[in-house]
């Protein structure tokens, strides 16, 4: 059995107008999901240290001829930050026994322990890049370079 549809010009104009409706709802939607992220750091806060944290991580794999691969990294690798915001930097010890560092051109050294977490309190006076830099995973024979990096804007 088979029906028929009768369509007239006002079923024709309210399908049409709905289906507009549809398309444009939906356009919009996609378009404000669409926006970019923004990557601006946070603005610096009043009453104390803008907090960032950090992890020490690591890669482990073996190879097919059964040797043991190690790679060791900060996370997030990049930080950004302002020139003359107040910093406070909380590194957690996740993977490794001892991660000692040095952030080069700023002067910091420190140390990270499995299992706690390092703060280290600053303000960069210059922009610029300032690496952190482990020196126990230095080359790729250690589990390096285990490299990360403060961009001060």
């Amino acid at each position: 059995m088979s029906k028929i549809v009768i369509l007239n010009r006002k079923k024709i104009q309210a399908y049409a107008l709905l289906a507009v409706a549809v398309i444009l709802a939906g356009a919009y939607i996609g378009w404000q999901n669409a926006k970019p992220a923004s990557s601006a750091p946070a603005p610096a806060a009043m009453d104390g240290p803008r907090v960032i944290q950090l992890v020490t991580g690591e890669f482990k794999s073996t190879s097919d001829s059964g040797t043991i691969l190690e790679s060791y990294r900060w996370d997030p690798g990049t930080v950004v930050i302002r020139k003359g915001e107040q910093v406070e930097l909380r590194i957690s010890g996740i993977n490794g026994q001892t991660h000692p560092f040095v952030i080069e051109g700023l002067n910091i050294s420190g140390e990270v322990n499995k299992g706690k977490t390092t703060i280290i309190r600053f303000t960069p006076k210059d922009a610029g890049i300032y690496p952190i830099i482990c020196q126990t995973h230095d080359v790729p024979k250690n589990g390096g370079p285990m490299v990360g990096y403060l961009v001060v804007q």
